[in-house]
Formats: structure tokens, C-alpha cells, sequence
């Protein structure tokens, strides 16, 4: 007799649950159209589904590459056009510094690459050569780091080996996980004056090359936030399975 209740217990809890699934189906894509701000302007995406590790991407031109500062364990490949002697690659200190031949130390810590390049034309030019050109290309980026949290696989701090967009960084920390909203992805960054300043991008526009994919710098901090709806889903079909494993419990005689 019990077992029969618990059968007819179960039967009416699935039978409602598939009704309820095919409401927040509906639900959910007549609010999928919802416009989302981004940096450059306002954008709307229909959704899709992510990837939970987004591959790499070509890196875009941008002018953030020129704002990078160099920092200790940086490793840098310097050009001296016509001087093979001064053309080679040289590891940052611990304090800032490296050795070339001719010169001695240089001080590149804190410096951008075109500082760099103005400060060794400088030297050369004093007494070596005449209108020397100088090329600083910043191989890894090894002082830097970014740390990354909220609903991704791994949280964690990792290092910035080379130039690193925004969907390069997600996909160091394992990808997104199930209940992280795509289209509410945050960069904190330090700002020169102090402070921070924050921005706000969707990673199904960028994977949609509808906005271009963002440079994170040293000591950013990429959070991807909760997805409200996934959350309210996953605690709904929690409490359902749990009332459909209640049902189908049999009382012993």
C-alpha cells in the first residue's frame, strides 16, 4: 500500500516538474535578448552557449601594450639596427636593472618599451653611434600577474607570461563554471592616481568578435559574476530531487 502512495507521489512531482522545466524554457529565452553595456557602446547578443575553456585569440593592436611597465624577471629581446653585438636577450633583476656590453647597467624597471628604447638610444648616441635604432620587444611578462574569481573552474592568482586578452585569462583558470553569468564579466585595475576603476564585458560579444577582446595588465582582477537565473534553477531542481527521492521512499512494515 505504502509503496504504491510513494509510486503515485512520484509520478505527480515528475509530471509537475516537466511543466515547470518548460515555463523557465520560455522564461529564458524571452529574456535572452536583454542589451548588455559594454565599453564601447551598448551591444545586444542573442544567447549561445560558451565554451568552458575559451580558446586562445589573435591579440589585437591596442595601445595598452604601450602602457605596459617592465618589471623584475621581464625577459627582454633588444635590436640594435646594424650592431649584432648589441642585439640579443637579457633577463630583468631583481632590482630593475640588466647588463649590455658597452654600457653596463641599464635601469628598465618601471619603464614602458618605448622608454626603454628612447633611454638606449640615448646611451648610444653619446658616444658609440650616430643615430642609433633601437627595438625593445618584452618576450614574457613574468612580474606581472592577475588574479582571477568567481564562477570560473580554478580561482587563482596566475602569472602573465606574454601579451594575455581577457578570453586567454579565462581559459588559464579552467573556463566558466556552470552557473556563471557570460555576459557579466568584470576587470578591476589600479589606476596611476590611485583608486580603481572597473569594466564591464560580455564574452559571448567578444567570442562574436563584436567588441574586441581586452588586454589584461599586471595586478588586474577578472571576476566573472553568478548567473541569477542558473542559481535560482539549480537550488529549484536541488529542492525537487530531493522531494522526488522523499517520495519514492518506502515505509517498512
Amino acid at each position: 500500500m505504502f509503496a504504491g502512495k510513494g509510486f503515485t507521489m512520484r509520478h505527480t512531482l515528475l509530471k509537475g516538474f516537466k511543466v515547470w522545466l518548460a515555463a523557465v524554457g520560455l522564461l529564458a529565452i524571452s529574456g535572452g535578448n536583454l542589451a548588455h553595456a559594454q565599453e564601447g557602446g551598448a551591444s545586444s547578443v542573442s544567447p549561445q552557449a560558451v565554451p568552458a575553456a575559451a580558446g586562445p585569440r589573435p591579440v589585437p593592436g591596442t595601445s595598452a601594450l604601450e602602457e605596459y611597465r617592465i618589471g623584475p624577471s621581464d625577459l627582454l629581446e633588444l635590436t640594435v639596427f646594424q650592431v649584432p653585438e648589441l642585439t640579443r636577450v637579457v633577463r630583468v633583476n631583481a632590482q630593475g636593472v640588466f647588463t649590455l656590453p658597452l654600457l653596463g647597467l641599464v635601469r628598465a624597471g618601471g619603464l614602458t618599451a618605448n622608454e626603454l628604447e628612447a633611454v638606449l638610444a640615448a646611451k648610444l648616441s653619446e658616444n658609440l653611434l650616430q643615430d642609433p635604432q633601437v627595438s625593445v620587444f618584452i618576450k614574457e611578462f613574468v612580474s606581472q600577474r592577475v588574479v582571477v574569481d568567481g564562477s570560473v573552474m580554478k580561482m587563482g592568482v596566475y602569472p602573465l607570461t606574454g601579451k594575455t586578452t581577457l578570453l586567454q585569462t579565462i581559459a588559464m583558470a579552467g573556463g566558466l563554471d556552470p552557473l556563471a553569468d557570460p555576459t557579466n564579466v568584470r576587470i578591476f585595475r589600479e589606476k596611476e592616481g590611485g583608486g580603481r576603476e572597473v569594466r564591464t564585458f560580455d564574452l559571448l560579444a567578444i567570442r562574436a568578435g563584436e567588441v574586441e577582446d581586452p588586454l589584461i595588465k599586471g595586478n588586474d582582477t577578472v571576476m566573472v559574476e553568478k548567473s541569477a537565473s542558473a542559481a535560482f534553477f539549480k537550488g529549484v531542481t536541488d529542492t525537487l530531487r530531493g522531494f522526488i527521492n522523499f517520495g519514492s521512499y518506502t515505509i517498512p512494515h
